[in-house]
């Protein structure tokens, strides 16, 4: 059900593309940046154009906590992360058992958005180590993920999120998503996290080309019609 609103909802609110690309078959990690509050949105967009409806999501404990969204995340299967807490390990568990039955399961290395005022992307920040963790435990591949542009929509204060939604189907802002080759992460839980955050800043360097190259020819083609 997520998936199906995602894909419908998110390209309502900009100019969304997916470059072309492949999902492993089998079991996967996908290791996405984490730019905004849409990125799950985004992400389950991504992956329903990719072929893959039903990924299973490790997300804040707190969305759990908001009525109708959580009886739908906990019908679907999706995982909270309780951070900072004794059950925080708990959520690696679960998506342990997840990828042995043959799921893709998506997580943010990050553990968290910017908190910046502004709309601009940057690169990934520091990674936490679940993600090495789960990787080194399970074998399962991780499939670096970049996303840019949905900061356009989602930043900064409260209201000015609220303000970016609402506007956003009519400045239609470009998002971006690409998939970058599948890595096995290797070595220590350290080595294994700094593997995975050079992929990923690597899938979010060529978003972000991509999505300049766009926002380029968008505004050529707005000053070739004027």
């Amino acid at each position: 059900m997520l998936s199906a609103f995602a894909r419908r909802v998110v390209p309502l609110l900009g100019q969304f593309r997916v470059s072309p690309g492949q999902l492993p078959k089998g079991p996967c990690i996908v290791a996405a940046n984490h730019s905004s509050l849409i990125d799950p949105g985004v992400v389950l967009a991504a992956l329903r154009r990719l072929g893959e409806p039903r990924p299973v999501v490790l997300a804040a404990a707190g969305l759990w906590r908001i009525p109708a969204l959580g009886r739908i995340l906990r019908a679907e299967g999706h995982i909270p992360v309780r951070r900072g807490t004794a059950q925080a390990a708990a959520a690696l568990d679960a998506a342990e058992r997840e990828l042995r039955q043959g799921r893709v399961v998506v997580i943010y290395p990050e553990g968290r958005v910017p908190r910046r005022p502004d709309s601009g992307d940057d690169a990934p920040q520091e990674f936490r180590t679940g993600l090495a963790r789960l990787a080194l435990a399970t074998g399962a591949p991780v499939v670096p993920l970049g996303q840019a542009g949905s900061r356009r929509i989602t930043s900064g204060s409260t209201l000015k999120q609220v303000a970016g939604v609402v506007t956003a189907p009519l400045r239609r802002p470009h998002i971006q998503v690409t998939l970058g080759a599948p890595v096995r992460l290797t070595g220590s839980v350290t080595e294994a996290t700094a593997q995975a955050h050079t992929a990923v800043t690597e899938a979010w360097h060529t978003a972000m080309g991509e999505l300049a190259a766009r926002q380029q020819r968008a505004g050529h083609s707005r000053r070739t019609a004027a």
